[in-house]
């Protein structure tokens, strides 16, 4: 009698063999990176993490000034997450491939240039969203969802990162075709509503990929 009362108690908690405590469900995957090691040379490591960061701001929906951006503001903690319903896309930001057209309901709403606010490090405008793509395109693939990745990143190493997640990411005027290429999509194959949860805690950046109930 004991058993079968315990067992009925629990049984809410056991879902598909997945213990679920305080309504909190295993990720399908969960990746991380510091912020403090994206180069070796401090000033480009900045530049690279402030870039980062203010992408994960568009992405969700922040007001930005891009004129003024407040780096202070952008550098602080944070967390947020975005949803994909089933067979929903999200794609890097929104030059994308003709497969793809009408059927993205996601971007970073960023296009990584100075007009934007983003920082260069005196080559390249947006240096650094390609880590965040990387880290992205690792959880996702992780996770089992279907990802699209045309253009690798093997001419850079990316620190924490293995070069077979490595995402090259371009976003310019008038160059649609190396635009489309370079994007990042990634699809929810699955039957439920799949979370993509950020959390920057000053120092590292951790993405979990979370199949909700």
């Amino acid at each position: 009698m004991l058993n079968t009362i315990i067992s009925f108690i629990l049984l809410p908690f056991l879902i598909q063999g997945q213990p679920i405590i305080a309504g909190n469900v295993e990720p399908l995957a969960s990746r991380e990176f510091s912020l403090e090691k994206r180069y070796a040379d401090a000033f480009v490591n900045s530049v690279f993490k402030d870039n980062i960061l203010l992408t994960l701001k568009y992405l969700s929906g922040e007001e930005i000034d891009p004129g003024k951006v407040d780096f202070e503001k952008v550098r602080k903690p944070f967390e947020y997450k975005f949803v994909l319903k089933p067979r929903e896309t999200f794609a890097f930001h929104d030059d994308v491939l003709p497969e793809f057209q009408g059927k993205v309901s996601k971007t970073t709403n960023a296009h990584f240039n100075g007009q934007e606010g983003f920082r260069s490090s005196g080559f390249l405008v947006g240096d650094g969203v390609c880590h965040l793509a990387s880290l992205l395109y690792w959880a996702a693939r992780d996770a089992g969802l279907e990802t699209l990745a045309k253009v690798d990143h093997n001419f850079a190493n990316i620190p924490e990162v293995s070069k077979e997640y490595g995402v090259s990411i371009y976003a310019y005027p008038g160059e649609q075709y190396s635009d489309q290429m370079q994007n990042l999509y990634i699809t929810n194959n699955r039957d439920r509503e799949i979370a993509f949860e950020f959390k920057y805690d000053g120092r590292n950046l951790k993405i979990e990929v979370v199949e909700t109930l």
